[in-house]
């Protein structure tokens, strides 16, 4: 029996799954999730994991492999999760666990791993394109930040490739972004895209508005942002405008619509597919360009109403070079964790 453990760590949540390798690929033996705050270290959550693990099979198989995809840099097989203090240790780990191999990679990595083992109901296709065997693959993903990345075929397989480029300059395209962009230069020195296509971003688009007074904001919302200014972690102020906006698709009586969360939704909603259509041009990801992260599954049907791909694909002369590629939203929430799974099992 080939046991292999995977998982996707994040400043909130972390992931854990316990699976055996087989023919077909995976079965997953065991899965928990925990809320990182609640433990002092990586160490405390996996002798937990482990053990409710062993309760549940009868019995613990020895480990070949394990990878653990991270929310941060990973540079000589250790890693330091911010926002908990975590420090993991590649080699520390493999002996205090007695696991053959452990793997530490950044979590957007396993995000791109993750895409080569997803089935064709993990993803909603946005536009079908011409797909080319080979080509170079796109991943972009919009959550509390903005992650990039890019698979090559190296001859045998894909390999993934961890960019920053949610880090890239953003780069206003009307005067209402202009606007956006010198509203966001009075609190930061610089303004990068993730400033603004990401979670975070979403609430910075609805200040922009709010103070703009561009319409009146809702009570609910109000106290949602008010509290998020304030620092409480548990207000999320952007599902909350994200929602807000998305109660509005379909409804016609203009009583009901909450003017400020729907405008704010279509500025990010087109600064998202600005950046994407940007990443697609660096790359011409013929294999495929994924939208993965937590935001696009969540506000599906605002990407599905035509403005994002007329956004995507307005680049001016180079535009066609835009309308072969497939592109795909994915749906499924543990895309991550599958890529560890996928990168431990390389490894065996």
């Amino acid at each position: 029996m080939t046991m292999i453990l995977a998982g996707d760590i994040g400043g909130t949540k972390t992931l854990l799954s316990l699976a055996e390798k087989n023919s077909d690929g995976f079965t997953v033996m065991y899965e928990q999730r925990f809320a990182g705050a609640d433990y002092a270290s990586f160490s405390d959550v996996l002798h937990n994991f482990l053990a409710t693990a062993k309760a549940h099979l009868g019995k613990l198989p020895s480990l070949s492999s394990a990878c653990f995809g991270i929310a941060g840099p990973v540079r000589d097989r250790k890693s330091q999760l911010t926002n908990l203090g975590w420090a993991f240790d590649s080699d520390r780990l493999a002996a205090e666990f007695n696991i053959a191999n452990v793997i530490l990679i950044n979590d957007f990595v396993a995000v791109g791993y993750g895409v080569l083992g997803l089935k064709p109901y993990d993803l909603y296709t946005l536009q079908k394109g011409k797909l080319l065997e080979r080509a170079p693959i796109g991943v972009i993903g919009a959550g509390t930040g903005l992650g990039e990345a890019f698979l090559g075929w190296n001859g045998d397989r894909y390999e993934v490739y961890p960019t920053e480029g949610g880090h890239a300059d953003f780069a206003p395209r009307n005067e209402l972004e202009i606007e956006l962009l010198q509203y966001l230069q009075k609190n930061h020195d610089r303004v990068s895209v993730e400033r603004v296509a990401s979670g975070t971003g979403i609430v910075a688009i609805y200040q922009f508005l709010r103070d703009r007074q561009f319409t009146p904001e809702s009570a609910e919302i109000a106290e949602k942002v008010r509290l998020w200014e304030a620092g409480d972690l548990n207000a999320d102020a952007a599902a909350a405008i994200a929602n807000a906006a998305l109660v509005n698709c379909g409804v016609n009586s203009e009583t009901n619509i909450d003017h400020l969360a729907t405008q704010t939704m279509q500025m990010f909603v087109e600064a998202y597919a600005a950046e994407a259509g940007n990443l697609a041009l660096k790359l011409i990801p013929n294999g495929g360009l994924y939208i993965a992260g937590g935001v696009a599954p969540k506000i599906l049907p605002l990407l599905q109403d035509g403005t994002f791909l007329q956004i995507f694909k307005s680049k001016g002369r180079v535009s066609p070079v835009l309308e072969n590629i497939p592109i795909h939203i994915v749906l499924n929430p543990e895309v991550g964790l599958i890529g560890a799974m996928l990168y431990a099992a390389s490894f065996i």
